[in-house]
């Protein structure tokens, strides 16, 4: 802020991964920030505590389009920035750059074929040179816990993966340590210009923005929830470099290794909007599936099962957006991870007046 000036006070309702990072990089610009959420800080039970987080711009624009991919390469060269910045205020977040490995089965051949054409087909000409063809030997050097066990892979360079529970846990500290206020546990009534209505009463600030995912859909009727599932395993018979995800016609298993030998595992991603408990149908696909990928994944063990809903436009892309003199981040679908550094960024500058 400039000498002089009161600081700018930006009220945020939803404290979840975009919420949270909006809240960090405004209070590190030197502006006021209060932060109201319906959940505890701690709650597992959301969008941002249900993902793999995987960093993958390469991977998902086979399933998205070029603006996610662009936000997806923008947000790839600040998460080693923002994580550092952590790391200096004694703030580890596990983080690795490993890139992906994607493999199919014998009989799922067509699959990769097809993705990898997909691939290739969408992919800017500058970014074809991280994607590269691997026979199984040059595979079991790459990942050599899946030595023999698939003829051929595709590796995609640069992608990565962080450890979301960290992350979140991270930037709940440094907004404390940066005099955040921070409303949880307490419904949020209503986000309007100039004020923001949580637990009946009225906060007023100088900028509101609404972040609340699919909370916000009385503000944003096109939003909707996309319902995910995820499966954390421990098996300390496997170890993973990196990422990987395996072709299937029905779905696409990816696993996401974690230290101390965990792994994020997903597949489902179905149009319900159901909050409950994960079924035994996508219980026993993400299980099976991940057991073909690896058969010591027999004798892991489950430490949990989990859904969340992810909002989503009709598009599938994420938005910045003012309406009625509130600002919306929202709509970050199933690349919240992938896109939130450069959303981010992009609405601090706007909020600040700075410009792109």
């Amino acid at each position: 802020m400039s000498a002089g000036r009161p600081a700018l006070h930006v009220g945020i309702a939803g404290a979840g991964l975009a919420g949270r990072t909006l809240a960090w990089r405004l209070l590190r610009a030197g502006c006021r920030v209060s932060l109201f959420d319906a959940r505890a800080r701690g709650d597992l039970a959301t969008a941002s505590m249900t993902a793999a987080a995987m960093l993958s711009p390469l991977a998902e624009l086979a399933v998205s389009d070029d603006v996610v991919f662009a936000l997806g390469q923008r947000s790839m060269r600040l998460w080693p920035q923002w994580i550092s910045e952590l790391a200096d205020r004694g703030l580890p977040v596990y983080f690795r750059r490993e890139g992906t490995l994607v493999v199919a089965h014998a009989p799922d051949q067509s699959s990769l074929a097809h993705f990898t054409g997909l691939l290739l087909h969408k992919l800017p000409e500058a970014a074809r040179a991280q994607v590269h063809t691997l026979d199984a030997a040059a595979l079991a050097r790459a990942e050599p816990a899946l030595a023999g066990r698939f003829g051929n892979g595709l590796m995609l360079d640069g992608e990565g993966q962080l450890a979301n529970d960290q992350w979140m846990a991270a930037l709940a500290t440094e907004i404390d340590r940066l005099g955040g206020s921070w409303l949880e546990g307490r419904a949020v009534d209503a986000v309007e210009g100039g004020h923001i209505e949580c637990g009946g009463q009225t906060y007023d600030v100088d900028v509101a923005v609404d972040a609340r995912g699919v909370g916000a859909r009385q503000n944003w009727p096109q939003l909707r929830g996309v319902r995910g599932e995820v499966l954390t395993v421990e098996c300390d018979g496997v170890t993973l470099q990196r990422p990987v995800r395996l072709m299937h016609p029905r779905y696409q298993l990816y696993v996401a290794p974690r230290p101390n030998h965990q792994f994020v595992v997903g597949a489902t991603e179905l149009e319900s909007e159901d909050t409950g408990p994960v079924t035994l149908r996508s219980t026993l696909e993400l299980g099976s599936a991940l057991h073909s990928l690896h058969p010591a994944f027999g004798e892991a063990r489950v430490l949990r099962l989990a859904a969340a809903l992810r909002p989503a436009l009709d598009d599938h892309r994420p938005m910045i957006a003012q309406r009625h003199g509130v600002w919306h981040i929202n709509g970050l679908y199933r690349h919240g991870y992938l896109c939130a550094p450069a959303l981010v960024e992009d609405l601090v500058h706007q909020l600040l007046g700075q410009g792109k």
